[in-house]
């Protein structure tokens, strides 16, 4: 059963334009293990007193797999008029919330044998695969596999931990790294950049139903157009795994 514990802000900053990283301690100072891919939940209450709660994917790089951290990270996106923005966007170093977790099973899987992952991810669906870039460099190195991250976006501006990935494919080989931009291009673009949607950079990899295995995350709608793609590519269902990220006010 997952468990319940009140957290303190240690740290915030701007991530992207509408999106900001929180980084999370436990108050009773407590290590927290969750599994690259799982989420935490914040729970607290509307302005009338309604309980509620929000799920955010756990962006922390830890060592590896399910070893324990000191930090919870999460990336919070701004909603015009949403309650969790108020509390997540305001919320200063020192001040607490509580929290819940780890839950989900977006996550790699020790039976996995294919060749070649896609990680697919837009907004802050992206979290999830930071979370995993040090069980991917171990899954890489042990099984001489590929892994294509796919991140969609508007513009530079709103690639989420770009520096991290960008960083991660000069150390890995094995691991490439795409952008996919859909209303301007970087400053300075890069040969794995393509204008557009996620989407057509996954035709452009052409899936294979032997050998890939594939993560969606983010925007619904992204997700299940990817699905049905992946899907008539001859991908076999259990082997397109997939995470939709819903704003809610």
């Amino acid at each position: 059963m997952a468990e319940q514990f009140p957290l303190r802000l240690v740290s915030g900053y701007m991530l992207a334009p509408s999106v900001r990283h929180l980084v999370f301690e436990r108050v009773d100072g407590q290590p927290f293990a969750f599994v690259p891919g799982q989420f935490i939940q914040i729970h607290f209450q509307y302005a009338d007193g309604k309980p509620t709660k929000r799920s955010y994917s756990v962006a922390t790089v830890g060592a590896g797999d399910a070893a324990p951290v000191m930090q919870i990270e999460i990336a919070v996106s701004y909603v015009e008029g949403g309650a969790a923005t108020a509390l997540l966007g305001n919320l200063q170093p020192g001040e607490t919330v509580n929290a819940s977790g780890p839950y989900g099973r977006f996550c790699l899987f020790d039976a996995d044998a294919n060749r070649r992952y896609l990680l697919v991810g837009t907004g802050t669906g992206i979290t999830p695969y930071r979370a995993m870039l040090p069980q991917l460099r171990r899954v890489i190195a042990a099984r001489q596999c590929e892994v294509a991250l796919i991140f969609g976006a508007r513009n530079e501006q709103e690639l989420l931990y770009d520096d991290d990935f960008s960083a991660f494919e000069r150390e890995v080989p094995g691991f490439r790294y795409y952008a996919c931009l859909s209303r301007e291009p970087r400053a300075l673009p890069r040969t794995q950049d393509r204008k557009g949607h996620v989407q057509g950079l996954l035709q452009e990899l052409v899936p294979s139903p032997e050998g890939d295995i594939a993560y969606l995350c983010g925007n619904p709608n992204m997700v299940d157009e990817a699905f049905a793609l992946l899907k008539d590519a001859g991908l076999p269902v259990p082997h397109i795994r997939r995470e939709k990220y819903v704003s809610s006010k």
